[in-house]
């Protein structure tokens, strides 16, 4: 596995990490985009990446602004920020100045809520990709049960308290601000997908006619449980769309929860080779 890092400007003191995955196999016309979700960077993209490098492809993993290789900034951003901003410019970046024209996305937890938004708000973008494959992602149904109601609240009341979302109390590397964090808080809460503005993305989201393979780990019981993921899937209202819980019940080696589903061995061995399968069906 190869790697070169190519930072995109974005202001004359900022720019974006678009990390190049590739290796001899790599094929020019065949090309994945890959973002990751809150809290974490491209360390959990690279395993499926290693996969689809050896599958031909070359993989384009970009970070979030404050993540990884990203310029770190403090200006206060959000879901939309990074939908708006950071995916559309570097899904310019990769058709603009690389000639990249078809692809395939593959994304985890809110970077699926991040391009959804950027499909929505830049309708242009959907006819670049061919795919689309979702792990552990949901926007508004995450407080199913009264108890995760009540975890949800609570982290948002401490959370603004303190300012910030420590990344030790997820497992991970990067803190996320309550700025950040408050829109996912208030979508699951209200159980409504709203933008700042107040526009409603749910009906917007049967625009987007892009075939989509949602992945749910059965043990993800709080940031996006199978029936979160399940309700996010059905908003598309695309019969194309697929939908999976991994679970023991269902044959999987185990109860994925939501960092295993995408970054772990055994998703490595059983989960990863079903989205190679559905990125290469719905190549045109």
């Amino acid at each position: 596995m190869l790697q070169e890092l190519i930072k995109i400007k974005t202001s004359p003191d900022q720019h974006l990490a678009l990390w190049k995955v590739f290796s001899e196999r790599s094929q020019s016309n065949k090309n994945i985009f890959l973002t990751h979700g809150t809290f974490s960077n491209k360390k959990v993209c690279l395993s499926i990446a290693d996969l689809m490098i050896n599958n031909g492809y070359t993989c384009w993993i970009m970070e979030w602004r404050n993540h990884g290789a990203s310029s770190h900034t403090k200006v206060p951003f959000n879901f939309e920020t990074i939908g708006k901003e950071d995916i559309k410019t570097t899904l310019d970046y990769l058709q603009d100045k690389l000639s990249i024209g078809k692809l395939a996305c593959i994304t985890h937890s809110g970077g699926g809520i991040a391009l959804s938004i950027a499909l929505i708000c830049y309708p242009e973008l959907k006819s670049r990709i061919e795919s689309i494959a979702m792990f552990g992602c949901q926007a508004f149904g995450a407080a199913h049960t009264s108890l995760n109601f009540i975890k949800i609240w609570f982290g948002k009341q401490t959370s603004k308290m303190i300012g910030r979302v420590p990344a030790s109390k997820t497992g991970s590397e990067h803190d996320e601000t309550y700025h950040t964090m408050k829109q996912w808080f208030d979508w699951n809460l209200s159980k409504k997908f709203l933008s700042d503005d107040g526009t409603d993305y749910l009906p917007k989201m049967a625009s987007i006619k892009i075939p989509i393979f949602s992945i749910a780990g059965a043990g993800d019981t709080f940031i996006a449980p199978p029936s979160a993921c399940k309700s996010f899937l059905k908003a598309f209202d695309n019969p194309d769309n697929k939908f999976l819980i991994c679970s023991k019940e269902l044959g999987f080696q185990e109860d994925y929860n939501h960092p295993r589903i995408l970054h772990s061995r055994n998703a490595s061995l059983e989960i990863h080779p079903l989205v190679l399968k559905w990125i290469e069906r719905n190549e045109t």
